[in-house]
């Protein structure tokens, strides 16, 4: 038998690397020569594919081309990795398409992207200048009728009540809060919230008959919501959401941002959070349906919900952040929830517990997740969560600042996130330690 001819040896030179002396048998599948082929080119560019060539992402053009089933995405990042940076950033290139970005803004880090925008960030404080309606109309109020208003805004103050007490509401209570939302809806059909605590104090006669009980056992049945909805009037919320959304707030502008840092130490923050994000969640969806009723039907947005654990730990808010997440292909809006762990979405009660399972669900319907470096000892959840190869999740505690896992759809990316120097002063949050 003849001995076996050996394959020829090719030379791979580089201008900063010593020559690499490897078979032809090998060099097929050395890189530069196979390389994922990325995403396409309609987009906006990230950066770059560490295992070859520029990254380019865009939700929309992805689920038009059937990459992903919906737009959304959860970023998760340790503190200084460069999560915000991305998401800055990537908000501020979308503006080359015309697409604009809506902000939930609980520490105030959102400014100098608002300023180079040449936008003001809407600053809600308690006693403030600026107040939100959470119970402003949806954007298909008219055509859906009173009922499925009703039921639209009675899920929101439940969500809130529950926020507030710390539990879910009973079946009684739920009512009470029901019959007072159509008593402040027949007074005014913009109800707001203080009407609402004065109908749940106040119980009419007809609530009570709708109900078959006495007015004394109405009020008592929704006298300890009624309570915990006053913070929103009188007590530490004030100021914010207790009157009807102040006249000529610029929704048209590309870039809104709602400031929340003044309350970001407080354990107010979740009910805070969640009747700001459930405004603009309104606001934008009536401005989407209004773009698309245009001839450019143009009505593709971002809402970004930035320390999304804040609002998760609740069960009632959970539930509803979850409905606004499923509504997202309905009116061309992609959701951005931005956490620092992957743990944190079992982190939000105990284990066997609905608020958990609704935090992995957010995860379920959120197509693309962006992971920047975890500790060691978010393995084993970003492995289980994110269902990560060993190799996926070997490299996670070593990514350096700027470079990120992406798992979009049911593919795989290694990608190290660039800067313009423009954008380097945007997203700069290093100047206390700096000195810059």
């Amino acid at each position: 038998m003849r001995p076996a001819r050996p394959f020829p040896c090719v030379s791979v030179r580089s201008p900063r690397l010593p020559a690499h002396q490897v078979t032809t048998r090998n060099l097929g599948a050395a890189y530069p020569f196979i390389a994922e082929a990325g995403l396409g080119r309609r987009g906006v560019v990230i950066g770059d594919d560490l295992l070859g060539g520029s990254f380019v992402f865009d939700p929309f053009e992805l689920y038009d081309a059937g990459v992903v089933s919906n737009p959304n995405m959860i970023v998760f990042g340790q503190i200084g990795r460069g999560k915000s940076s991305f998401v800055k950033t990537f908000l501020w290139r979308q503006a080359v398409f015309g697409r604009r970005a809506w902000v939930v803004d609980p520490k105030g880090e959102y400014a100098d992207l608002a300023d180079a925008w040449g936008v003001r960030p809407v600053a809600l404080r308690p006693g403030g200048a600026i107040r939100l309606n959470p119970l402003d109309p949806g954007p298909d109020d008219e055509h859906r009728g009173p009922d499925a208003t009703g039921r639209r805004r009675t899920e929101l103050l439940a969500s809130l009540a529950s926020a507030c007490l710390g539990r879910s509401l009973v079946p009684r209570e739920r009512a009470a809060l029901g019959a007072a939302l159509l008593d402040a809806a027949a007074i005014d059909g913009a109800p707001t919230v203080p009407m609402v605590v004065e109908t749940l104090l106040s119980p009419s006669e007809e609530a009570a008959r709708s109900l078959r009980t006495e007015r004394r056992a109405l009020l008592e049945d929704g006298r300890d919501v009624a309570l915990e909805l006053r913070r929103l009037v009188h007590g530490d919320l004030c100021g914010m959401f207790d009157g009807p959304t102040t006249p000529g707030l610029d929704l048209s502008a590309p870039l809104v941002v709602l400031d929340l840092s003044a309350l970001y130490s407080s354990a107010a923050l979740g009910v805070l959070m969640a009747c700001a994000t459930a405004w603009l969640q309104a606001a934008l969806t009536r401005t989407a349906v209004t773009d698309c009723a245009t001839p450019s039907g143009r009505g593709q947005f971002f809402l970004v919900v930035d320390e999304a654990w804040a609002i998760l730990s609740n069960l009632g808010v959970a539930r509803w952040l979850q409905s606004s997440w499923k509504l997202s292909r309905a009116f061309g809006v992609s959701n951005v929830a931005v956490l620092h762990r992957v743990s944190d979405l079992r982190s939000v009660g105990a284990s066997d517990s609905e608020q958990v399972a609704l935090a992995q669900g957010l995860l379920s319907d959120s197509e693309t997740r962006v992971v920047y470096a975890q500790s060691p000892g978010e393995l084993d959840a970003a492995t289980e969560l994110l269902s990560l190869s060993h190799t996926e999740a070997d490299l996670l505690p070593q990514l350096r600042r700027g470079i990120a896992l992406w798992k979009v759809g049911q593919r795989s990316f290694l990608v190290q996130h660039r800067l313009s120097a423009l954008e380097r002063r945007i997203v700069d949050t290093d100047a206390a330690m700096t000195g810059r």
